[in-house]
């Protein structure tokens, strides 16, 4: 309960707009470095790679627990950075294979959440709150 006071806290500030050409200029650099094999429908192999990459970020955490009793130092901060950078480049790929501009993902996705911290329906759960 205290965590959803928190997120709730934090999101009183509004929104800005979200900065397209960084996503869009992040998006085209990394399909340059985007080699890998079509499974299917050539989305498949990056969404299998995200799923994965996701599993590390939550491993690193756990770690973080289990190994140093809960406190995040900068070492394992910097790791986890590296692993969610891996995830921010597969969602880069899944967007680039569906032809969806990341700029439009970003704001679609502040817009749902801009709409749900107005209608004070951030916590809960789905995707129509």
């Amino acid at each position: 309960m205290h965590h959803g006071i928190v997120q709730r806290k934090k999101m009183k500030t509004k929104i800005k707009k979200v900065d397209d050409n960084a996503f869009d200029l992040y998006q085209v650099e990394c399909k340059k470095t985007a080699v890998y094999p079509t499974i299917g429908k050539k989305f498949v192999y990056p969404v299998i790679g995200l799923v994965g990459e996701a599993g590390e970020v939550s491993e690193k955490i756990k770690k973080v627990f289990r190994d140093d009793g809960g406190k995040l130092t900068k070492e394992k901060s910097i790791e986890i950075a590296k692993e969610l950078g891996d995830v921010l480049w597969y969602i880069a790929q899944i967007s680039t294979e569906l032809k969806i501009k990341l700029s439009d993902v970003a704001k679609v996705n502040i817009e749902k959440l801009s709409s749900r911290q107005e209608r004070n329906q951030l916590h809960g759960s789905g995707d129509n709150r």
